[in-house]
């Protein structure tokens, strides 16, 4: 594990168990409000580099006098950098800056970037895993990479750390650190667009998603989940293997049985638990109507293969620094997010494609 620029915090009142390796050096710090960022549809962090073989409610800040504990939020970078499907560093500052000052605040903010290599993994079991999005927005890959270090000093600048760990997805580097938050104690908030994190919620974990339309961040939480599913999250994951994931290029079981939709995933779900437990029990007895009989029996090789691709990893080679859980430093974060927006309107420090 490599720490460069540790992020100045405010008197750490973290848990005092030793969460990780100790830390090497300190940034400077510096202050803020989102104040002066315009929205995206207008006209140096600590970086962690590891090698390794339906509606919403607008957000307000944690409600811990209700529940004692603490919070921690992990923020998922690299769809802000998008406005759309276009390249954005806009965008990038104004849902950074608005993170920050409207839901975050104060508390540990801990960003996550794709690491190098970390779609291999599930193209390795789905050649058609993301393979769309690779042809058609190639060049924005090779866009983030070289906008990267600007994103990792501002973020620096702001006092979060930045950690990405070679071959994984921020998805699985944020599911795994959510398991060690959750395990010392911690709420969990995670700002992200993407709905692969419902398989993580729960009373302890919830999602922030940036809305577009409403230029601001929501609360995504279990309540929602139910009322838009009609199912328990901890189904999420079953159920999309049934309904697969175009955007990912993750064929759903409709490709194949046109007839098997989401209200039969969702009532054989509800009796069953789980999509492992729903097959094992197809194998040895009927459980539905023919079309879903056989769907179960014919392709359950093909669900169980969707389920190892969708579902999030918890094994990414990254442990939670007890200096990351301290109050962050939130006085710079104003000056530096407005000077850079003033940067790119500018036209300066900007990367092009």
């Amino acid at each position: 594990m490599v720490v460069a620029g540790t992020p100045k915090r405010i008197a750490c009142t973290a848990p005092t168990r030793h969460l990780g390796v100790s830390v090497r050096s300190r940034a400077h710090a510096l202050p803020i409000t989102c104040a002066g960022l315009p929205s995206p549809s207008s006209s140096s962090a600590s970086v962690v580099s590891l090698s390794h073989t339906q509606s919403a409610t607008p957000v307000r800040h944690f409600d811990k006098h209700l529940t004692g504990k603490k919070s921690i939020y992990f923020l998922d970078v690299n769809p802000l950098c998008f406005n759309g499907s276009r390249p954005c560093m806009k965008s990038f500052a104004y849902w950074v800056g608005l993170f920050f000052s409207k839901v975050s605040h104060r508390d540990p903010v801990i960003a996550v970037l794709d690491g190098e290599g970390g779609n291999e993994f599930r193209r390795h079991l789905l050649p058609s895993y993301k393979a769309d999005r690779q042809s058609n927005n190639g060049s924005s890959d090779g866009w983030l990479s070289r906008v990267e270090p600007q994103i990792v000093q501002i973020l620096q600048s702001c006092n979060a750390p930045v950690v990405k760990v070679k071959g994984f997805e921020a998805d699985d580097v944020v599911a795994t650190l959510t398991d060690q938050a959750l395990e010392y104690g911690y709420r969990v908030m995670i700002g992200s667009p993407d709905k692969d994190f419902k398989q993580l919620i729960s009373n302890d974990v919830q999602i922030a998603m940036p809305v577009p339309e409403l230029r601001r961040w929501c609360f995504y939480k279990i309540e929602h989940y139910i009322k838009q599913y009609g199912c328990d999250p901890t189904s999420d994951l079953s159920l999309r293997c049934f309904m697969g994931d175009d955007v990912d290029g993750v064929p759903g079981i409709q490709k194949l049985v046109p007839s098997f939709g989401r209200k039969t995933a969702i009532k054989l779900l509800k009796k069953h638990g789980s999509l492992e437990n729903l097959l094992n029990a197809a194998s040895v007895r009927i459980i539905g109507r023919d079309y879903a009989q056989d769907a179960l029996t014919k392709y359950a090789d093909y669900l169980r293969r969707n389920y190892q691709v969708l579902s999030l990893r918890r094994d990414a080679s990254i442990q939670l620094e007890e200096n990351w859980l301290c109050e962050r430093d939130s006085s710079n974060d104003s000056l530096v997010l407005s000077k850079f927006v003033q940067k790119l309107s500018q036209g300066r420090d900007v990367v092009r494609r």
